[in-house]
């Protein structure tokens, strides 16, 4: 199959495109995704293209949003939800969390939530506490939703289009901070199955599972540890409700140490169930303790200098690398 090379929020806007042109029942709902393009140009054209019956501006109110694109779905609609950034989907919790997530098993399968939301979320772009955290955990925790966070353009697309076609209701995350990345994007219609990890990068030193934009770092960091010697092997998680356990509990007994990274907060995060994961299933075979690095325990500042401390780095990656395989510390 042939491939183009697009940005992460190009291949975002061809999946909706593509989707709305194979099934009449998608519809796009959410705050300036009209005449504005999106907060972050996703949605660019789709009003002229499709109209706006199925290109709807909302008013800002997030559980409005929410609710009204949950009875749609119900009635056999294909609802997909734009919030501006995660920290808003917070007012629409009760919505996702009571609603969402519940129907389908509340009715015993007779009524079904097939929509997807969409949200921005993670830091360094100044945009302060109340625009900036990464909320992977707090949707994560709950059974009835699935919750994808794809890396690539390639993975943005094609788990967008199988989300879309899922009958089950799907946090569609996606780090700012990925828009402007480009990568092949394979021509003509596929989709990437959601509930799968990704192994970026084979290794024998020590296993790396980044979630999010922190499996982008953590590839960088393992091409610059290469240097050192130190051979490690990179897993996208990809796939945040459910974790996809095999290629990771394969690549750690074959590795025998593992390090885990998020952007959000580490304590009760992301970071926290996999290594407990990996500690169930594989712990005879582990070399070392599991370590895990997230963001800074403070809401996000505005100040740069103070946000670049508060993200992990690839440096950071590095250096807990370094200490997982017992290397001491290139200044010590």
């Amino acid at each position: 199959m042939a491939a183009e090379e697009k940005l992460y929020r190009v291949a975002l806007r061809e999946a909706l495109a593509e989707e709305m042109e194979r099934d009449d029942s998608v519809y796009l709902v959410g705050e300036d995704i009209g005449k504005f393009g999106g907060a972050y140009r996703v949605t660019e054209g789709l009003l002229d293209r499709f109209g706006s019956q199925r290109v709807v501006d909302a008013p800002i109110a997030e559980e409005v949003i929410v609710g009204s694109a949950i009875g749609s779905a119900m009635l056999g609609l294909r609802p997909v939800v734009e919030l501006m950034t995660i920290n808003f989907s917070l007012v629409a919790y009760d919505q996702i969390v009571n609603n969402a997530a519940k129907i389908r098993y509340m009715f015993g399968g007779e009524a079904k939530v097939p929509l997807v939301i969409r949200m921005p979320g993670g830091a360094g772009h100044q945009l302060s506490a109340q625009h900036s955290h990464s909320f992977e955990v707090l949707y994560g925790l709950i059974p009835g939703l699935l919750v994808v966070a794809p890396t690539t353009p390639e993975d943005a697309k094609g788990m967008l289009k199988s989300a879309i076609r899922t009958d089950n209701p799907v946090m569609f995350l996606e780090s700012m901070s990925l828009y402007n990345v480009r990568g092949m994007v394979p021509d003509g219609d596929y989709t990437t199955p959601m509930g799968t990890a990704a192994v970026r990068r084979k290794g024998s030193d020590l296993t790396i599972v980044g979630v999010s934009r922190m499996a982008v770092l953590a590839n960088e960091a393992a091409k610059q540890l290469e240097e050192e010697d130190i051979d490690a092997e990179v897993i996208d998680l990809r796939s945040i409700r459910p974790i996809d356990w095999p290629p990771i509990v394969e690549s750690v007994r074959r590795t025998s140490r593992c390090l885990v990274v998020e952007e959000g907060w580490a304590t009760y995060g992301v970071t926290a169930e996999i290594a407990a994961g990996v500690q169930e299933r594989a712990f005879d075979y582990l070399d070392a303790p599991i370590r895990r690095l997230g963001g800074a325990q403070v809401p996000m500042p505005y100040s740069l200098p103070l946000e670049k401390a508060s993200i992990p780095t690839s440096e950071d990656i590095k250096k807990l690398a370094r200490e997982v395989v017992g290397r001491k510390p290139l200044d010590g």
